[in-house]
């Protein structure tokens, strides 16, 4: 065994990177059918992006497969939920850092007014689940034509 210097200032480090990390996370929380209350483990990481036509969600969810994977849309909010399972220590083979959340996920965002809720569709592809949730005709941008006098 090989002796190793104490350094104070490192695991205050540590201990503040911990303590970022967990606060910067969003806890997400739902209510299943039956009325329990169910927390999610962790949250993914998401952008938004929007065109002319539609709007884009993307979400991360690296090595987690399409069947664990449920989106839905209700009440005007988009909900992404799903469980990524952790691998276990075998013969072997053991971990020396496990730093990636696992367990039940849920991610929920609220639907502008003009998102066509019957033309949405999802792809999921190399760890990335794509939502496309398309705008309404009717929120089309309209250029009209001012004459003056």
């Amino acid at each position: 065994m090989s002796l190793m210097r104490w350094d104070p200032f490192r695991e205050l480090e540590d201990m503040s990177t911990r303590l970022n990390r967990l606060f910067s996370q969003p806890l997400a929380r739902r209510t299943a059918d039956d009325g329990d209350s169910l927390s999610a483990d962790w949250a993914p990481a998401v952008d938004v992006q929007e065109t002319d036509k539609e709007y884009l969600v993307k979400a991360d969810l690296p090595e987690v497969k399409k069947e664990d994977v449920a989106v839905d849309i209700q009440d005007g909010m988009l909900s992404v939920r799903g469980e990524r399972h952790q691998e276990k220590e075998e013969k072997g083979k053991k971990f020396h850092r496990i730093e990636r959340a696992y367990g039940r996920f849920e991610r929920r965002l609220a639907l502008p007014s003009e998102v066509d809720a019957q033309k949405v569709a999802a792809e999921f592809k190399d760890g990335v689940l794509k939502v496309h949730l398309p705008k309404s005709a009717t929120a089309q941008p309209k250029t009209i034509n001012v004459n003056v006098s």
